[in-house]
């Protein structure tokens, strides 16, 4: 029986390493941008709401800006990491300073969920979709 040669040897380990390299391109998760404007319903205990929301992503650093009926306008900041997205929006409602804090999960390049807390006052649930441009 003849012993493989270096050069084999070293060849099936290129081989072997090109398609771990492959296969782990494969399964790494894309990495999504939110920038850009998104249609949000915020649902609590004391109704629905239909927010329009505007972000602008760097990286991971999150920015931007909260328009809705109940609160005006608010800037927003926050992250985005992997899949996971969180942002608070600071707002001010006949001089009170109301705090929102966004936690939630990408689940693709258009539509996100999660979980909203209220300042303290409440929590509920929300979904965006991201508006066509």
């Amino acid at each position: 029986m003849r012993k493989p040669t270096m050069q084999v040897m070293v060849a099936a380990a290129m081989i072997v390493t090109a398609l771990l390299a492959v296969t782990a391109a494969q399964t790494a998760p894309a990495k999504i941008d939110v920038t850009g404007i998104w249609a949000f319903e915020v649902q609590t205990d004391n109704g629905t709401g239909t927010p329009q929301v505007t972000f602008k992503q760097e990286g991971e650093k999150l920015t931007g800006r909260y328009s809705s009926q109940f609160l005006g306008e608010a800037e927003l900041s926050g992250t985005v990491k992997g899949q996971a997205i969180e942002f608070v929006v600071a707002a001010n409602v006949q001089g009170t300073a109301v705090e929102l804090s966004f936690v939630g999960t990408i689940e693709n390049k258009d539509a996100m969920k999660g979980k909203v807390s209220l300042a303290g006052m409440g929590e509920g649930a929300f979904t965006g979709k991201r508006k066509p441009s």
